[in-house]
This record gives structure tokens, C-alpha cells and sequence, in this order.
């Protein structure tokens, strides 16, 4: 199996390092993942003729042991100065030029792309550009924006899970897979179950920049794709995007973040295609189809 893998909180991120052994039981992996940290990038891309810093890092050999049988598939890795989207286009142009992937796995993201959250996240965004290509595609995240988070119930957990979803695929055209993992002991999972995305919206975003609350949550500037010592031009005003999350009445249990609330591993499915066809048949009702 030929695995492409990517993020969007940067290479040297300990999710991707985690994800990367986890899939190379699997096969071959590939890694193409942004130099810089790129979250909230959804599907963007690296346009405008800008010039991309590219640059190869690791490469290894599969291990087999004495019966033959796969240990770890070979690897190689990159960074591409680019996000996450761009690095899955860069890869399928470049590294799968031939012949693509037989799956893309994004994360593990530091940081629950649940809810409102997936609508924004750089992980699912490169997912969904590999669906936008026809291949299957996962987007994994832990709920922890610990740069040393504890990744042991992924390790534990996904292996099924992807096994279970690789082996099953419907052939629908457009799907990607949103994993999301509590930010709980492994022993402490409830399990897995699937889900839908829950609404909500986040309020009081922004706040004047405040380096102290990088601190509080074990981060850095620099892990942020920041300089340490802000800078800004005359009569500029730094702010800092933070927020509260305002949960929607009318979510159920099923809701993914409620899954996650309860102890279980969400999967939820979403699709490229975001037409609302319910809506486009009241449309037609309505009388919006007329000649000019």
C-alpha cells in the first residue's frame, strides 16, 4: 500500500512524527508536510506564481523480519513551504505523478476538528483535496494543543479503525473520514462511533496579543509560524484569535464533539461535494427555474 501523509501544524510536529510510525505497518509511506505550522487553512493553496521551498530530509528502507512479513514500509519525507492542500497537490504532481496514492492520511492534528472546527481545519483541507482527486482520504486529530501531547490512544486505537475503514469502502466519490480522539487515557475510551458534524459557533475571537496565553498552553510563537518578539508599523494594533465555543441547542449525542465529550472516537463523514439537495428541490418548488 503507498500511504501519502501530511498536517497542517508543520513537520517537526510530534502528531505527524506519531501518525507516520503508526501507518508504516501498512506500507510505503510518503511525507509532505508544511514547513510552517498551517492550521485554519482549509483548502487553501499556495497561488500567485509565489515561489515554494521544497527540501527532501529522511529516507529509509522497508523492514521485513525473518518470515518476510512487513515491519515497517519504506519512507521518505519532505517539507514544502506551502499548506496543506498545497503540499497534497505538490505530492500527487511530483512523488504520485504515475500513480497516486492508494490513501492520504492527514494529522494527527493537535487539536479537535470537530464541529464548527472542521469547517476551518488545514488538516481536513488537505483531505479533501485528496477526495477532490478520487482517493480515499482521513483526517486524524487528537483534542490536545499540548506540543507533547499523549498520542498512546491513537496508537492504540486508529490501526482498527483505519483497517476497518480501508477495507470498506462504499466508492462514493468525494468522501473523507474526520477521526477525532478525546484527550483521554487510552484505557479510558469508551470507543468509537460514528457521528455527525455538530453546529455551534465561537464568540469573544479576538483579544489584544497576549504572549502570556502561549504559555498557559505550553506553546510557543515559533511553533505558530511566529516571530517571539511581535512586530507592527505605526498606530497598529496587535490581536490575538482565541474565542469560546457556544454550543447549538438543537445538537444530539450523536453530535461528533459530544461523542468525544462522552469518551468515544468520533468518525464522521464528510464529502467535496457540500451541495445541499433538500434545499435545491425547495428551490425548484419555489419557482427559482424560470426563462428570460
Amino acid at each position: 500500500m503507498e500511504i501519502f501523509i501530511t498536517n497542517d501544524d508543520g513537520f517537526q510536529a510530534k502528531g505527524i512524527k506519531v501518525l507516520t510510525e503508526i501507518m508504516r505497518q501498512f506500507g510505503s509511506v510518503t511525507v509532505i508536510a508544511p514547513k510552517y505550522h498551517q492550521s485554519g487553512m482549509s483548502m487553501a493553496v499556495s497561488l500567485g506564481l509565489k515561489q515554494i521551498a521544497y527540501k527532501e530530509l529522511l529516507q529509509e528502507d522497508e523492514v521485513r523480519d525473518a518470515s518476510g512479513n512487513l515491519v515497517k514500509g519504506a519512507l521518505r519525507t519532505a517539507y514544502l513551504d506551502a499548506t496543506p492542500a498545497s503540499c497534497i497537490k505538490f505530492g500527487l504532481n511530483t512523488c504520485f505523478l504515475d500513480n497516486f496514492p492508494d490513501v492520504i492520511v492527514s494529522g494527527i492534528n493537535h487539536g479537535s476538528n470537530a464541529a464548527s472546527a472542521s469547517c476551518y481545519s488545514g488538516t481536513l483541507g488537505a483531505a479533501l483535496e485528496g477526495a477532490l482527486n478520487g482517493i480515499p482520504s482521513i483526517g486524524v486529530s487528537l483534542d490536545s494543543l499540548n506540543p507533547d501531547a499523549d498520542f498512546s490512544a491513537v496508537e492504540k486505537y486508529f490501526p482498527d479503525i483505519f483497517r476497518t475503514l480501508i477495507s470498506n469502502l462504499s466508492g462514493k466519490k468525494g468522501i473523507i473520514y474526520n477521526v477525532n480522539f478525546p484527550n483521554i487515557p487510552a484505557e479510558s475510551m469508551k470507543g468509537v462511533r460514528t457521528g455527525v458534524q455538530g453546529r455551534g459557533r465561537w464568540v469573544r475571537e479576538f483579544c489584544k496579543w497576549n504572549p502570556a496565553l502561549y504559555a498557559k498552553l505550553g506553546l510557543t510563537p515559533e511553533m505558530l509560524g511566529q516571530k517571539s518578539q511581535a512586530e507592527c508599523e505605526e498606530g497598529e494594533e496587535l490581536f490575538m484569535m482565541t474565542g469560546t465555543f457556544i454550543d447549538d441547542p438543537t445538537n444530539t449525542p450523536l453530535s461528533d464533539h459530544r461523542l468525544m465529550k462522552e469518551g468515544y472516537v468520533s468518525v464522521t463523514t464528510h464529502n467535496i461535494d457540500t451541495t445541499d439537495r433538500e434545499e435545491t428541490a425547495h428551490l425548484e418548488r419555489i419557482g427559482i427555474n424560470r426563462d428570460f
